[in-house]
């Protein structure tokens, strides 16, 4: 059984500076009550790697406005004025990479793999100082895997194991991430015993989670 803990000691684990996968589309998925605390205790520099920046005042868009973030590793900042603002003014670092592309590089870090071979961005900004390969007569750029210090997990509800269900689209990066960090930190919306989540429900196995997050009160 796992011991669950404080969201407050949670986000106290976690050092200025860590680099960060945290999951979520939109806001849809994110650990919203963790990614608050990181806000109370006055997070900086954190490096946060994820589908989007959400917008201001929602998920990963609060953080930004806090100025916890010093750089992002995204696919989307188009509903994020004040992350573009951040950019253009030299006060965070965006480094855009395609969608499908970040969440191989993700899943490479979470097993191990060396690298992804694609042929999305060639030709493009996204392709400029990156190693290519050529397979079988064509023409590839190399991505280096993610693994990140901490991923941030959203989760419909967890069992006492630590085995997460997630909600449908709110799915989204969330069990990848879990794979590719060296500490996990999953937050449920509610705690049931073991056995209430089927096992075909299952998309996180409790193995893979150092700290879960205790209920809403």
């Amino acid at each position: 059984m796992k011991q669950a803990t404080k969201v407050a000691d949670a986000a106290a684990l976690i050092p200025d500076g860590a680099t960060l996968l945290i999951g979520g589309f939109m806001g849809v998925g994110s650990p919203h009550r963790l990614i608050d605390a990181l806000v109370e205790r006055d997070a900086k520099d954190l490096t946060v790697v994820a589908n989007d920046n959400a917008m201001p005042g929602r998920g990963i868009g609060k953080l930004v406005s806090a100025g916890c973030v010093s750089k992002t590793i995204t696919s989307h900042i188009g509903l994020n004025p004040e992350t573009q603002q951040k950019m253009i003014a030299g006060e965070m670092e965006v480094e855009l990479v395609p969608q499908g592309t970040l969440v191989e590089r993700i899943r490479a870090g979470g097993v191990g793999l060396g690298g992804v071979l694609t042929a999305t961005g060639l030709g493009t900004t996204v392709a400029e100082g990156k190693q290519t390969i050529v397979v079988g007569g064509k023409t590839y750029l190399v991505e280096e895997p993610i693994h990140c210090d901490f991923a941030l997990i959203g989760a419909h509800q967890a069992d006492y194991l630590g085995n997460l269900e997630y909600s449908l689209t709110a799915h989204n990066f969330n069990p990848i991430m879990a794979m590719a960090a060296d500490c996990v930190i999953a937050e449920p919306q509610t705690i049931v015993p073991v056995g209430v989540i089927s096992p075909d429900a299952v998309k996180t196995p409790g193995i893979l989670i150092d700290h879960l997050i205790e209920r809403p009160q």
